[in-house]
């Protein structure tokens, strides 16, 4: 699950940027307006962690420039600016949810995990797969009701697969979900991970369609 972090103050995006990392979430930080509209052009973001006061661009015009560019992709803002008229403003520019600074680190996860539940179309906060069932709350992943110990990226993976069941992900697809700007990625990475899934979880919940991609079948 990769994330956009637009912040310019350093101690708040280092400490937001490490914190969503120990969820298990890549994280891209960028600390102006141009390089977030640059780096969401070139890259795929499940959500943007929004800052309204930003250099070179603020927040409700880059916001503005994103949703009237046809960009759908849940936005939360992140500010000091917290009077109703702000927070109507903010909302009104397109924003999903509005976060007042300063805020818990653990209240901002629930709302992560919140929007992107919105975003599956659905109010359970896990996702279910026939006998497979996993947790982004907790990180955990059970199987007929067993723990299945998994690393961070191997997480990462299948919660990308579970949430496109039955739609195959290129390679490239999911080294976009799970590795971020400053991660070094080796060729073979990928093709790594699905095999150690598919010793932990079995050969058949993790398909290949030579070509394409991998996928989990929509019914397991």
């Amino acid at each position: 699950m990769r994330l956009l972090l637009i912040e310019d103050d350093p101690m708040i995006g280092a400490g937001v940027q490490r914190a969503l990392r120990d969820d298990g979430y890549t994280v891209d930080w960028v600390r102006d307006g141009i390089a977030a509209e640059l780096a969401i052009t070139d890259h795929a973001y499940e959500m943007v962690l929004l800052d309204l006061g930003l250099p070179r661009r603020d927040g409700i015009t880059l916001l503005q420039r994103l949703r009237a560019a046809g960009r759908t992709m849940p936005v939360l803002v992140m500010t000091a600016r917290d009077t109703v008229a702000d927070r109507v403003r903010g909302l009104d520019a397109g924003a999903d949810d509005y976060l007042v600074k300063p805020f818990d680190l653990d209240e901002l996860g629930a709302r992560i995990r919140a929007l992107l539940r919105r975003q599956r179309g659905t109010a359970t906060p896990l996702i279910t797969l026939g006998a497979l069932q996993l947790d982004p709350a907790t990180h955990q992943v059970t199987l007929d009701g067993t723990p299945v110990r998994l690393s961070g990226r191997e997480f990462a993976l299948l919660r990308a697969l579970l949430e496109t069941p039955g739609k195959p992900l290129s390679r490239t697809q999911l080294e976009e979900r799970i590795y971020g700007w400053d991660d070094d990625v080796e060729s073979n990475a990928v093709e790594v991970h699905i095999h150690a899934l598919r010793r932990k979880l079995g050969p058949h919940w993790i398909r290949n369609l030579r070509g394409v991609g991998y996928f989990v079948p929509a019914q397991a």
